[in-house]
């Protein structure tokens, strides 16, 4: 069997959370969603569970940081192409993300193309695209 990675996240409000991803074109799986919780999936082995913030702190002693602030993790994602990073950005955007670094050749390397957005709650979010010939 596959690993599976389920990642959670902290959110302000769950439902503004799930209008931003849906816009992105992602789905969730309702078996673990309610008021407090959502199964965002990425794929069919990555998940995001993002959990309202007075949830989450039931699964630890720490504080949440701020993520407009201080930064807890950079959640990179690959893509197909060049171009679904093009695509994911500009939904990121019409969906209310803030631009960290428009689409590009990643350190002026043909073989890498990244791009990278904040979400509403401020997590930020990596979207790359590697050439077979640079993996």
């Amino acid at each position: 069997m596959p690993k599976m990675i389920f990642l959670n996240l902290p959110v302000k409000e769950l439902p503004r959370s799930v209008e931003f991803f849906t816009k992105l074109g992602y789905t969730f799986n309702p078996k673990y969603t309610d008021e407090n919780a959502t199964c965002m999936i990425v794929s069919d082995t990555i998940f995001v569970m993002l959990l309202v913030e007075k949830f989450f702190l039931t699964f630890t002693d720490k504080h949440i940081c701020d993520a407009a602030k201080d930064v807890e993790v950079l959640i990179s994602l690959s893509m197909d192409s060049r171009a679904e990073v093009d695509e994911m950005m500009a939904k990121a955007v019409a969906a209310g993300a803030t631009i960290v670094r428009e689409a590009s050749n990643y350190m002026d390397s043909e073989g890498m193309y990244t791009g990278s957005y904040l979400d509403l709650d401020g997590h930020h979010w990596e979207l790359l695209w590697m050439s077979p010939e640079a993996m």
